[in-house]
């Protein structure tokens, strides 16, 4: 009876299900990704870019804005990618520096009209004591947002290698099929253990790394061994369903 109360608890999960839950994963490893950047750039504002302060962040934001005019000018994603970067960028800036009420707690705080209350001139003397933190903070975001376009913008690449290698290791399995091949259920499974992490870390790396590279250097690699690992996944399947 106990087993059989289990099996009915143990309903199968629906695709909406399954679907939802994955857009949360995505949506929190975003966030971590984020969080990660912010607290490097914190850290090295604090320990090792001292002297440049939230000029570090500002000069990878240009940097990276730079590079999607200069090298992403077409995309079958975007007609104009330099526009779609600055476009998530000013969308990002307006609503966690604008919208959120942060720009005005930074003018209340820098405002030089005398106050008797020892609350209130404590408080703008935390805020002004934190600005460059929060102004950096918030470039990251814009940066953040800009390394999202490109990441977004490299989308059809991986479509592209995985095709490439979906079509070759199709073509391997059969060459295996019809010769003296052997199966090899220890490639297939770890080859298809590395799909996910190849698709799904140049959007933890990228997004979080503390020094401005040229996305090309991040996105192609990941890219190639994804293809590989479709392929090798491809050529080992089972030579007879």
């Amino acid at each position: 009876m106990a087993s059989s109360g289990t099996a009915q608890n143990q309903r199968p999960e629906t695709l909406l299900g399954r679907i939802f839950v994955t857009i949360l994963k995505i949506f929190f490893w975003l966030f971590l990704s984020l969080i990660m950047s912010i607290i490097i750039e914190w850290v090295g504002m604090t320990m090792y870019w001292q002297d440049e302060g939230i000029t570090h962040s500002q000069k990878m934001l240009k940097t990276e804005i730079n590079y999607v005019n200069n090298d992403f000018k077409q995309s079958l994603i975007s007609d104009n990618p330099g526009v779609m970067a600055e476009r998530y960028s000013d969308t990002f800036l307006k609503y966690t520096f604008q919208k959120s009420g942060i720009e005005k707690m930074l003018e209340w705080a820098f405002n030089s009209n005398p106050s008797g209350k020892w609350v209130i001139g404590t408080t703008k003397s935390i805020i002004r004591g934190l600005a460059d933190y929060i102004v950096a903070a918030i470039t990251i975001i814009q940066l953040f947002a800009v390394r999202l376009s490109i990441l977004v913008l490299a989308i059809p690449a991986f479509i592209l290698f995985g095709a490439v290698g979906l079509v070759d290791g199709l073509a391997q399995r059969d060459l295996r099929r019809w010769g003296a091949g052997r199966e090899s259920a220890f490639l297939y499974h770890n080859a298809k253990r590395t799909i996910v992490p190849f698709l799904s870390m140049p959007w933890i790396v990228y997004l979080a790394m503390p020094n401005t590279i040229h996305p090309n250097y991040v996105i192609l690699p990941f890219a190639i061994f994804f293809g590989i690992a479709v392929s090798v996944t491809a050529s080992s399947f089972k030579k007879y369903l």
